[in-house]
């Protein structure tokens, strides 16, 4: 039985690790990418969903959980829905368990694919890797950490217009480019509630580099930019474009924000994490209208 206890108490921890909550945030834009250029659901789309939905999490806040754990150990936010809190004892089966579980589905993607296809895959895994490894850390490179954040986001969707062979249009970059600046963003403003705590461990980030008002105010002006990027799409995508309304209204009252009062931020950053779902809603509706349309 311990050793049943053992895999049972391994398990929900590499739940936590892998941030449930989050999954939707890189699944959809996937399957969303897929179904809306091909129209049909094939093996692609149901191997790629499945993957980008659970080992890609795995693999990507796994890794990070392994190699952030003694400043996290120092972080009164990790432990829950914000991030594992995973003991050293557990470091080297998660390594083993984010390649492990994520081998596979890219083996049978690469098969799937093509040569387009992998250099994208390629990429996302790189960035996977990249923003927390140690030797790499690109997390600790101020602008280059939300730069690669985003990666971890927009390359899905990225990945499923290439396998499902898109045709790119200048609307369809706009689309990717408010997406991208959305994801800059939401790091960018994730990062303001651990200046304090970062500056303290030596860590760097684009907040403690550019410090937390200015952090503030650029994360307001890049989900600015995806508002406006998204009215250059064709109807019915540009409602998409109201997105960006409830993320500046969030961010809105840290305007000022000061380093020293920076972990207030933590509150809109809570909220930020509902809003996502509500967002989600709205893309996905518009999403729909679009299908019709196409038509």
């Amino acid at each position: 039985m311990p050793e049943v206890d053992r895999a049972t108490g391994l398990g929900r921890r590499l739940l936590l690790a892998s941030r449930p909550v989050s999954w939707i945030n890189t699944a959809f834009p996937f399957a969303a990418a897929m179904l809306l250029t091909t129209g049909e659901v094939d093996a692609r789309l149901v191997i790629g969903t499945l993957f980008f939905l659970v080992p890609y999490n795995l693999a990507m806040y796994g890794i990070n959980d392994v190699f952030d754990y003694e400043s996290d150990a120092n972080n009164p936010r990790k432990g829950g829905v914000e991030g594992a809190l995973l003991p050293p004892s557990t470091h080297r089966a998660t390594l083993a368990w984010s390649v492990g579980l994520a081998a596979p589905f890219v083996l049978v993607l690469i098969a799937l694919g093509g040569p387009a296809s992998w250099a994208v895959l390629a990429v996302s895994l790189f960035a996977v890797v990249a923003y927390s490894a140690k030797g790499l850390r690109f997390k600790e490179v101020p602008v280059l950490d939300s730069v690669t954040s985003s990666t971890h986001f927009v390359s899905p969707a990225v990945y499923g217009l290439v396998l499902a062979g898109a045709d790119w249009s200048p609307q369809l970059v706009a689309v990717l480019a408010a997406f991208f600046c959305w994801g800059m963003a939401s790091h960018a403003f994730g990062a303001v509630q651990d200046v304090v705590p970062d500056r303290e461990a030596g860590i760097g980030s684009i907040a403690t580099a550019l410090g937390a008002r200015t952090t503030v105010r650029l994360a307001i002006a890049l989900w600015a930019a995806a508002g406006s990027l998204m009215l250059l799409t064709p109807w019915p995508a540009w409602l998409a474009a109201a997105v960006a309304l409830p993320y500046i209204a969030l961010a809105a009252p840290f305007w000022s924000v000061t380093d020293a009062d920076s972990a207030a931020a933590n509150r809109g950053w809570r909220r930020f994490l509902w809003v996502n779902y509500a967002a989600g809603f709205v893309v996905t509706m518009v999403c729909i209208l679009w299908a019709m349309g196409m038509r």
